[in-house]
């Protein structure tokens, strides 16, 4: 330890006489084409100031799928026995070798080192340098990019970077460099749902078909017979026979997380609570506040509205009122908030101040804008629910492979921890966001023919959630479709993530008897993490907007039903002394739990210009396994150590 300080020392003094050591670089990092809507526009002003951060490999990252299935797979020994805090922190630390590599790679560029910062958790290196500086590093040039549709600027690199070939050994990724990650809720979207109304523009909630009139409300709280036309709370209850009485509500947790500007409306809980959960109105879920996340009283918008009041009406009423739910509400009405600041609450080490974040692109506080948060960032601060439901994501291609690599290994270490993470897979079927497809050279339009998948659902830890729908005319007790009403349920394969162990037999039987009638040039074929893994309705939703209820469409919808319904499994197993579910998706892939899932063998997810995949017996990839019954997924999880 005291010859590599030595060394240290030696190599910033070399540094400072201007007689750096060359080395022979390797990209590190590249990407064939830009983000939708973003055009170069200039080169960076030499002196402008990088914060630039260096993401250390962590040791044992290669075994993490092997550790998490230790635990989570319901044949291992293990299975339950999850990790404290930490443990993880502790088995994922990057190496004193790797933080006196970049130490002197850094000072070999010129970089003192007063500049020069480690985190606490030993994970990022943090240099404030110059574009010149950061250019001469990283052996590229850094430009000045707009996003036209909203006029946001943004510092990249162009497509590539690179790394001296003994440091690019220990560090995973580099920013800013080639990451156009941009906070959600800015006016450029990052949500996967659309508009299905041409007057309201590019929206940012689900879709809605509007108001309902009053008389199409009577009676309805009830009504099993028009299940086809409204879904409600006790619709839901009957397609998954739902019912349940928690008992260890004290023990048990769910959250639900939503990123503002996006917001619930306090009476728009009690208008819903009042025609389908009498006895929870005036409830509230409990408040977490990251990074200055704040409910505003005032009715708004849809867009503003419709994605949390949707999510919570429903996660509430379908928990009922004994157990409380926990709103994470991530970022102010000036910056909002990325999915790495929801990361900076949940694990410390991810944050800003530690050199976790990127100010180009997650936000930052203390907000120095007017009206913006001026408390300190919300780093660690946060324990996570053993339920946690996202109804948000990315186009995947929109993020480098590094990137979306270094963010799912921290869904890994919630899930190491005992957590369930859920994630909506999108409502655009094959096609991404914005029903963008993907050309050959990785540019996307809506004329594009190559399937684009949705991040985070391609992360091989999280588990994602497709819909489904009572088709025109059918029973709540006929077998549900794919959802096929103006939205498609998000589904196919990853372009940066193999294809983890658990599927593998699963998803490989599905290729071997259904083989996609597409040539392999339009999807990735080569295996790769396949999705969604389960599915829940999303079609027809009544939900109280802004004083009024609407029919509501999305993944966005069957995502918390499906958390309410895992939560109450948590209840039953915490009752008796077991412990949460944690990582689900060994579980429900493993030939044990067949037939827990209702089967879905009818719709597909069209998109980029074809029907897309079809819902045939068995897993695939419009709607996973199917729909939850719930008896059956009790059963089988009681059953479990």
């Amino acid at each position: 330890m005291l010859l590599t300080h030595i060394f240290l020392v030696l190599s910033l003094a070399i540094s400072a006489w201007g007689y750096p050591s060359p080395a022979p670089h390797v990209r590190h990092e590249s990407r064939h084409a830009l983000p939708d809507g973003w055009t170069p526009i200039r080169r960076a002003l030499h002196s402008t100031v990088l914060p630039l951060r260096i993401g250390l490999a962590q040791p044992n990252l290669a075994e993490i799928e092997s550790l998490l299935l230790d635990i989570s797979h319901p044949d291992s020994p293990n299975y339950g026995n999850h990790w404290s805090a930490a443990k993880v922190a502790e088995t994922f630390r990057p190496s004193q070798e790797a933080i006196d590599a970049v130490y002197e790679w850094l000072a070999s560029g010129g970089i003192n080192a007063s500049r020069i910062k480690l985190s606490k958790s030993h994970g990022w290196i943090e240099a404030n340098t110059t574009v010149v500086e950061a250019e001469n590093l990283l052996k590229t040039e850094y430009h000045v990019y707009r996003h036209f549709p909203s006029g946001a600027e943004h510092i990249a690199c162009n497509m590539e970077y690179h790394l001296p070939e003994h440091v690019a050994q220990h560090v995973e990724l580099v920013t800013p460099t080639l990451h156009f990650d941009i906070k959600i809720g800015e006016s450029t979207g990052n949500l996967q749902k659309r508009s299905i109304r041409p007057e309201s523009g590019a929206k940012l909630g689900p879709s809605s078909l509007g108001s309902l009139t009053t008389g199409s409300l009577q009676s309805i709280a009830d009504d099993l017979e028009n299940c086809d036309q409204r879904i409600t709370p006790a619709c839901l209850r009957a397609l998954y026979k739902f019912t349940y009485v928690p008992v260890a509500t004290h023990k048990n947790s769910i959250g639900i997380v939503e990123y503002t500007p996006n917001v619930y409306v306090p009476s728009d809980l009690d208008m819903f609570f009042t025609n389908f959960s009498a006895s929870q109105v005036g409830e509230r879920p409990q408040l977490v506040s990251i990074d200055g996340g704040a409910i505003q009283g005032a009715q708004s918008s849809f867009n503003d509205n419709g994605e949390s009041n949707l999510d919570l009406q429903y996660a509430m009423s379908l928990v009922g009122k004994s157990q409380p739910v926990t709103l994470y509400q991530a970022g102010d009405f000036v910056e909002g908030a990325s999915f790495n600041n929801l990361l900076d609450a949940l694990d410390g080490s991810f944050c800003t101040f530690e050199g976790g974040d990127d100010p180009s692109q997650d936000s930052v506080y203390p907000d120095t804008a007017p009206g913006g948060f001026q408390g300190p960032e919300d780093c660690g601060t946060t324990k996570p629910a053993f339920i946690i439901s996202t109804s948000y994501s990315y186009n995947e291609v929109d993020l480098t492979p590094a990137y979306t690599a270094r963010q799912c290994a921290e869904y890994a270490k919630l899930g190491l921890m005992g957590v369930t993470v859920l994630y909506s897979s999108g409502d655009t079927g094959v096609a991404g966001r914005g029903n963008l497809c993907l050309f050959p050279n990785g540019t996307q339009s809506t004329s594009g023919k190559i399937f684009s998948p949705k991040f985070p659902s391609t992360c091989p830890f999280i588990t994602s959630v497709g819909a489904t729908q009572v088709s025109p005319g059918a029973k709540v007790t006929d077998p549900e479709s794919a959802c096929e009403q103006v939205i498609f349920s998000g589904g196919g394969f990853s372009n940066h993530f193999a294809m983890p162990e658990y599927q593998k037999s699963t998803v490989e039987s599905f290729l071997a008897k259904f083989p996609p009638p597409y040539p392999k040039s339009i999807w990735n074929a080569t295996g790769s993490r396949a999705y969604p893994d389960i599915a829940a309705n999303g079609a027809n939703f009544v939900v109280a907007v802004d004083g009024e209820f609407e029919l509501v469409f999305g993944t966005s919808a069957s995502t918390p039903v499906s958390a309410a319904i895992f939560s109450a499994v948590n209840d039953a197993r915490l009752a008796i002394g077991k412990k949460s579910i944690g990582f689900l998706n060994p579980t429900i892939y493993a030939s044990s739990f067949k037939g827990v899932f209702n089967d879905i063998t009818n719709g597909t997810n069209q998109g980029c210009g074809t029907q897309g995949f079809t819902a045939v017996p068995g897993w695939d990839p419009v709607t996973g396994f199917g729909t939850p019954n719930f008896p059956k997924l009790l059963e089988k999880f009681l059953l479990l150590p």
